[in-house]
């Protein structure tokens, strides 16, 4: 390990431009000409456009037009798609409804727009969308999942009758069936996976533009994977062909999953640009993005689990219902199956498992992936009920666990998953040290003489990551291949450019990867730039999301780096008078070992293209590409222990200790990864204590700005403990597991565990605000 290279922490080479003002997003491109979008959306949940009148607003100073839906359609411009199919255990597709960019007829949740008025200037477009007036006729809402699948309910999409959109399983089900029957013991428990919103610190944006003397689009965008957004607008969507269409994702500040899919904005911008032959700007304000940014989790849980005599697993049984929303998103429905469901068995041996999962439309914002994306959702399942279970026995929580944990790898289990590698003993033990977990019960005693509430949570998380190989997904309904791409440039002097298909938005990429090049060559990382996120440099790529961008992403970027020092060492042989065999790279130097001999890199480079001294035979130049499509998901796992203090007054909940031990595999910047884990944490405490998206009963959305949705602040949340324990994956170059996800999915779980362990029952919900905790030590039938 060099002081810049695999497992250094080198601070982040992009936080430069980002700490003095100098980043450069989608909000800062100024075009010539430019004119600006704003949308005009409806106020109802559900409801029918019988009219829309322009008149006024086309008076208006600075308003160039006024767009509607129904213009869209008669362009031609297609319906936004669902990328997954999913089946339902009766063997009929998903039923996906019709999703238009602007709704021409129908509208289905608050916010869906109906039209967008395109102004000289951003006031000007707000004033001439308060002017455009709209008929609607209300219709009945079903605002939740209860209300959907309620006889009678409202009907929001005529191809999903009952508004179901699939009824799929995975596992045994008799088996299942027969192991909770047969069981020594059985613990049933009731859950809620609330409902969050992304709030990513940069809302969504758009810049489109369109050049009518080469009938060619540009497209600035809030993206994780503009290569997707290029192609799906271009194959399904009707917009331009794919080389007359350029998707460019500048800095992007935040995505968590929300900004992996397009969105109507988009479409429209680009649609516009060419109606009003200008470029067109639409960003987002705080609202549209509560409103119309795709919101993540929504399950209604029952869960069932069954133990022999001696405690160990005998069976799982689960039936979730999960809200889609009013429209299925881009890749909604993976999340709640094949992210969720196969992520069951957790870290423990469970012999047989049946997992029922039911999707439904409601008259609300569009559901999808976010951070953890099913994950955090089957974790937290597994976790309370472990903790359920071992309060019902009256065994230790942390021993129930080490008993049930699976020791022999690789592990098949019986929901698809097959683990490679793992430790969950060394997490455990590292996180129970660390917390003090033997003096938990003297720390108990003492809080109650003060007046206090005790409780410590467990919380042993399992992921899937690097979503892979292509073939196996596409046999699961994936519309695209998750491979990733890279091409190494290796300038003249010596200098290096990464071109990669994966995408930076707060993940340190520009440096990170920069280390593994350094790593392999001896250079310093500013001798590196890495180059991402537009479709007219790097050739195609999938984006980050999932925690793929060290697994998959720079798993391609070593296979290109191997070919590109093959060459190198060709070259370097033949300019030494060596064997090839004997060309070693140490110190951005070419040698021939056991000797003084040596060719430094930018001789190399140079070499390669003044090409006056080849190998016979060779081609000039120093640059490579590869793709990548791993064999197999990597498994990141960790422990959890969450230790705090209720005050029974108050409900309040105060932190003594967080503790999380992790297995990334190998860590190429040990800090990076810890800001990463910092944040994952963040958003899971955020949820189990604060965050929650609350519809009334009609269908508007009650926490649509900061007032309403708590996010968490700083005093909020604890000093954590981090730890790493490592198992390295056998299924990537590099041993790497991935991190960016681990501390939302396992941290939920911890937090709740403590409180319902504080207050001595397990009648709570998130969010664990301080009214429904004191609610819960006092009236404890309300709080459920």
């Amino acid at each position: 390990m060099g002081v810049e290279g695999i497992g250094a922490r080198v601070a982040r080479k992009e936080d430069k431009r980002f700490i003095t003002g100098s980043g450069r997003y989608v909000d800062d491109i100024r075009l010539h000409g430019m004119t600006y979008a704003h949308f005009v959306r409806s106020p109802h949940p559900h409801a029918r456009v019988k009219s829309i009148d322009a008149s006024e607003a086309l008076k208006l100073p600075g308003v160039v037009a006024v767009l509607t839906g129904q213009q869209l359609v008669d362009d031609k411009v297609g319906n936004l798609i669902c990328g997954w199919m999913i089946h339902s255990k009766d063997g009929t597709p998903m039923k996906m409804g019709a999703w238009p960019a602007m709704a021409p007829e129908t509208v289905r949740f608050v916010g869906q727009a109906v039209a967008v008025v395109i102004g000289e200037t951003r006031n000007q477009a707000r004033d001439g969308a308060e002017a455009v007036v709209v008929d609607y006729e209300e219709l009945p809402a079903a605002a939740d999942i209860r209300a959907a699948i309620a006889p009678g309910a409202p009907q929001l999409h005529p191809e999903a009758p009952g508004n179901m959109i699939y009824d799929w399983h995975i596992g045994d089900e008799a088996a299942t069936d027969a192991a909770i029957k047969n069981a020594a013991h059985v613990v049933e428990l009731d859950l809620v996976n609330n409902r969050l919103v992304p709030n990513a610190m940069e809302p969504r944006a758009a810049v489109a533009s369109y050049d009518a003397a080469e009938e060619h689009y540009t497209l600035y965008t809030t993206s994780q994977n503009p290569h997707v957004a290029r192609l799906v607008l271009s194959a399904f969507y009707n917009i331009a062909p794919e080389h007359k269409l350029r998707v460019i994702a500048p800095d992007v500040g935040g995505g968590f999953g929300s900004k992996i899919y397009i969105y109507p904005e988009e479409m429209v911008a680009l649609w516009a640009s060419k109606r009003v032959n200008r470029p067109v700007k639409w960003t987002a304000d705080r609202t549209e993005a509560f409103l119309t940014d795709a919101h993540g989790r929504d399950h209604l849980t029952k869960a069932e689990m069954a133990f022999d005599k001696d405690h160990k697993i005998t069976g799982l049984r689960v039936k979730t219902y999960a809200n889609l929303g009013a429209y299925m998103s881009l890749f909604s429905s993976s999340v709640p199956t094949y992210l969720y469901a196969t992520l069951l068995s957790g870290q423990y041996v469970i012999p047989n498992i049946s997992a029922e999962v039911i999707t439904v439309y409601t008259n609300t914002t569009p559901v999808d992936a976010y951070r953890g994306a099913g994950r955090p959702e089957a974790s937290y399942l597994l976790e309370r009920i472990m903790e359920t279970a071992a309060r019902q026995f009256k065994v230790d929580p942390a021993e129930l666990r080490r008993k049930n944990f699976i020791t022999q790898f690789p592990y098949q289990t019986p929901v698809i998953m097959a683990y490679d590698t793992g430790d969950f003993n060394a997490s455990l033990d590292a996180a129970l040290k660390a917390i003090d977990y033997a003096g938990f019960p003297a720390r108990k005693a003492k809080a109650k003489q003060d007046g206090k509430l005790r409780g410590i949570g467990f919380s042993c998380y399992i992921e899937a990551c690097g979503i892979a190989p292509s073939k196996a997904v596409g046999s699961l309904g994936a519309g695209v291949g998750l491979w990733e791409s890279a091409e190494v440039r290796v300038n003249p002097v010596g200098t290096i450019e990464i071109l990669t298909g994966s995408h930076s938005h707060g993940q340190g990429h520009e440096t990170t990867f920069a280390q593994v090049v350094a790593d392999r060559l001896g250079i310093p990382i500013s001798q590196v730039s890495i180059v991402h996120g537009d479709t007219d440099k790097v050739q195609f790529g999938m984006g980050t999301y999932g925690s793929r961008s060290g697994a998959v992403g720079l798993s391609a970027i070593v296979k290109a780096m191997e070919k590109v020092e093959a060459k190198a060492k060709k070259i370097a042989a033949h300019q030494l008078e060596a064997s090839v065999d004997d060309i070693v790279i140490e110190e951005g130097q070419f040698k021939v070992t056991g000797t003084d001999k040596a060719i430094a890199l930018p001789m190399v480079a140079l070499a390669a293209y003044t090409a006056h001294n080849l190998p016979d035979g060779m081609e000039p130049g120093l640059k490579e590409g590869a793709f990548y499509d791993p064999t197999n998901f990597t498994f990141p796992a960790g422990a959890y222990v969450c230790e705090l203090e209720v005050d029974p007054a108050t409900g309040k909940t105060s932190f003594i200790n967080f503790v999380a031990a992790d297995d990334f595999g190998r860590l190429i910047n040990p800090m990076i990864v810890e800001g990463q884990v910092h944040g994952g944490l963040a958003q899971g405490i955020g949820q189990a204590l604060l965050e929650g998206a609350v519809y009334d009963s009609s269908g508007q959305l009650l926490t649509a700005s900061f007032m309403d949705y708590a996010m968490p602040r700083a005093d909020d949340l604890p000093s954590f403990q981090l730890s790493h324990t490592t198992t390295l994956c056998p299924g990537n170059p590099l041993g790497i597991k991935g991190c960016g996800e681990a501390g939302a999915i396992g941290s939920s779980a911890a937090v709740i565990n403590a409180i319902t362990d504080a207050i001595g029952h397990n009648r709570l919900e998130m969010p664990a605000s301080p009214d429904r905790v004191w609610h819960a030590i006092h009236q404890p039938q309300a709080a459920e």
